[in-house]
């Protein structure tokens, strides 16, 4: 019998990281699921069959920690799908210097340290899937989204120039850029843009969220989890360096 491949994945206490730590554990892997909620980290753990490892990723040694752990309970890990992150809407002038500083750590520095950590477990076994999840913010930008957006252009520069050095050992990196899923973090969002922008929580939606998009809703957390469900597969093998649109059209205009 194969033994079972082993997933960490990141803020995987709620959205669109429980949807994919929940995909990835049906088809078949044992999941880290990771979190700063430990509480909700543990009840998505228990409901998979997973494991809870609670985790500041804007500190170093819990990155590194996360790895050590996973790895020392299952002796593998196979998969990593960068998912952490949370939002800060501000205008430049007015945006704080801390504020930015954990939006790059969380967002752009953690993926780096837990993909370096994790690549000797995949190199070694010449298999590994790393899904980063971006956003269509990382290709795009919109105003008062100074931190998020320049990690999340960040994170696709990462992902390319891991999958030209993973080729030869069998690992392969890609992000997906989704654009507005309906998550914890989107709904936060909403408050904040009306703010900002000095208009209605429903305008915010139908003419910041919707307005550039071709299908007009949401996504789905699940939607999203099925693309990474895919580029975590043997069958996406060929797959590398690529960033995934999962935008409504979006960025099709």
């Amino acid at each position: 019998m194969t033994e079972a491949r082993v997933a960490i994945v990141t803020g995987a206490a709620s959205g669109i990281g429980r949807a994919v730590a929940e995909r990835l554990a049906a088809n078949g892997c044992r999941v880290a699921v990771v979190d700063l909620n430990a509480a909700q980290a543990g009840a998505v753990a228990d409901a998979i069959g997973g494991t809870a490892i609670r985790a500041d990723l804007s500190q170093r040694a819990d990155c590194r920690r996360v790895v050590d752990e996973t790895v020392a309970r299952w002796g593998r890990a196979d998969v990593l799908v960068n998912n952490a992150g949370f939002q800060h809407i501000a205008p430049i002038a007015d945006f704080p210097e801390d504020t930015w500083e954990l939006l790059l750590a969380v967002m752009l520095t953690a993926p780096f340290l837990l993909t370096k950590y994790v690549w000797p477990h995949m190199a070694g076994r010449g298999w590994g899937r790393v899904v980063n999840v971006s956003s269509i913010h990382g290709k795009v930008a919109s105003p008062f989204k100074a931190g998020y957006i320049s990690a999340k252009h960040g994170l696709i520069g990462l992902t390319r120039t891991a999958a030209l050095e993973g080729g030869s050992q069998g690992i392969t990196v890609n992000a997906i850029c989704p654009a507005y899923v309906r998550t914890p973090l989107v709904e936060n969002q909403i408050a904040d843009l009306a703010r900002t922008r000095g208009i209605s929580a429903d305008a915010v939606v139908a003419q910041v969220m919707l307005e550039p998009a071709a299908i007009k809703r949401l996504i789905e957390p699940d939607e999203v989890a099925a693309l990474v469900a895919y580029l975590c597969s043997d069958a996406a093998a060929a797959v590398t360096g690529a960033a995934w649109d999962i935008d409504l059209g979006w960025t099709a205009r």
